[in-house]
């Protein structure tokens, strides 16, 4: 049984549970153990479960001890954490580490054992001021250019790709093939490439070739000589020979921009004007949304500025790790093949995920502020929609302790959704300067 229990809080959220074990127990757990021991071993001499206790005790007596002990440690760390308040209690994802265990071994028989553990728990957190803040933010203006870029793009997506018998000009659709020539005239094999099609203009091409090749002719070839700028990403300060030969041209033929195809584009657009206020609204909406993250973002800014707590550094693990699993997942690649990939890069998973520390601290103590501002609210939610969600997602969930704890996560989803909302509505965001549409949402 357990004589007695302590529980200290360390830096950087961190605990120190101290557990006192008496010696009866550790002694019968042994006890219990060597019987267990007896019936299972193998002895020479005898046969199974007949080997006399006292020549098991002496042979493997030390070993037997040991690990009896421990696990009787290991029961009652579980038990005494089950006693403990909740923020007292390990995080989820943080295993109890036993400390010093070098000056426990070898356990003294007949002694009490007292033992120490540390593991994070969750910060303590006070956040006030979250309610009737005035909070600076960007704002932005959308111009009669930005709405036509936007339909330009439909006009674009609406083209139709005819084949072209002039030569080549900017905005053509073209074909090539071409081929990396070395100093002494002969053709780089491991360059050559056939059939790439690019729309010239849009240095979609590796050697930045669209303004080398206006004027070409469809089945017309050349050597062209580059001598690229220092700043160029593929040859910076490299000259270059790149033969070259047209095999395709085409043009697109964009629709006029008229009241048929206003009426393509949406059913209820009557009109150009209609197409024109319809993709103005559209650009707001966006804004509007990414607005919205700006001033969560801007007021979390100032909490985290005034609300001191450690991170459990578990939490911030975990982040991290989502975060990589996210990544390979990007990538396509099986997570071995993705880490040699990265290698061949001189990149490992530990200097990737070390450059995005920062970022992930940032997040896990947005994430707790919000958290606690969601407690502290204790926000209602509506029984029906409740019950909805609960029918639909634990219809498959029969065990009564299973079913209690995820209606639990499913309230805690629908409180912490209203948080975002109810910071947006309760505190006063001030426009301190507008921002063309363009510059606000590259900036996002």
């Amino acid at each position: 049984m357990v004589v007695e229990k302590s529980i200290k809080n360390l830096e950087n959220s961190q605990a120190l549970l101290t557990i006192k074990v008496d010696a009866q127990s550790i002694a019968d757990a042994y006890q219990k153990k060597l019987a267990k021991y007896q019936k299972d071993i193998l002895m020479d001499g005898f046969r199974k479960g007949k080997a006399p206790l006292s020549l098991i005790e002496r042979k493997y007596g030390d070993m037997i001890y040991e690990e009896s002990t421990f696990e009787e440690l290991e029961k009652h760390l579980h038990e005494v954490i089950e006693t403990l308040q909740d923020n007292e209690k390990p995080l989820a994802y943080s295993t109890p580490v036993l400390q010093d265990e070098e000056k426990l071994l070898p356990f003294k028989k007949g002694e009490d054992l007292t033992f120490s553990v540390t593991y994070d728990v969750y910060p303590s957190i006070a956040v006030e001021n979250y309610k009737g803040r005035d909070v600076e933010v960007s704002g932005y203006e959308i111009s009669d250019e930005d709405v036509q870029k936007e339909i330009d793009k439909l006009l674009d997506q609406n083209a139709i790709v005819k084949t072209k018998d002039g030569s080549v000009a900017k905005n053509d659709i073209v074909t090539v093939d071409y081929v990396e020539i070395d100093g002494d005239g002969n053709e780089v094999e491991s360059t050559k490439r056939s059939g790439f099609t690019f729309t010239v203009g849009s240095g979609y091409n590796l050697y930045k070739l669209d303004d080398n090749i206006v004027g070409m002719n469809k089945g017309e070839e050349k050597t062209i000589e580059k001598k690229y700028a220092e700043d160029d990403t593929a040859f910076p300060n490299e000259s270059k020979k790149i033969k070259v030969k047209i095999d395709e041209v085409k043009v697109k033929e964009l629709p006029a921009l008229d009241d048929e195809f206003a009426q393509d584009v949406k059913e209820e657009y009557k009109t150009v004007e209609d197409l024109k206020k319809g993709t103005r609204e559209k650009l707001e909406k966006d804004a509007e949304e990414y607005l919205k993250s700006d001033k969560v973002e801007a007021l979390l800014a100032i909490l985290e500025k005034e609300t001191k707590f450690d991170l459990p550094k578990s939490m911030v693990e975990v982040e991290l790790e989502s975060s990589w699993k996210r990544f390979v997942r990007q990538s396509g690649l099986d997570e071995e093949v993705f880490e040699k990939f990265m290698k061949m890069q001189d990149q490992t998973k530990e200097s990737i995920i070390e450059s995005w520390r920062p970022d992930a601290e940032k997040n896990v103590r947005q994430q707790l502020i919000l958290e606690e501002i969601k407690k502290k609210e204790d926000f209602p939610i509506d029984e029906e929609e409740f019950k909805k969600a609960c029918d639909e997602r634990l219809k498959n969930i029969q065990d009564e302790s299973s079913l209690e704890y995820y209606k639990g996560m499913i309230k805690d989803e629908m409180q912490f959704a209203k948080v975002v909302p109810f910071l947006l509505e309760n505190n006063n965001f001030i426009t301190k300067e507008k921002k063309s549409y363009k510059e606000f949402m590259e900036r996002v």
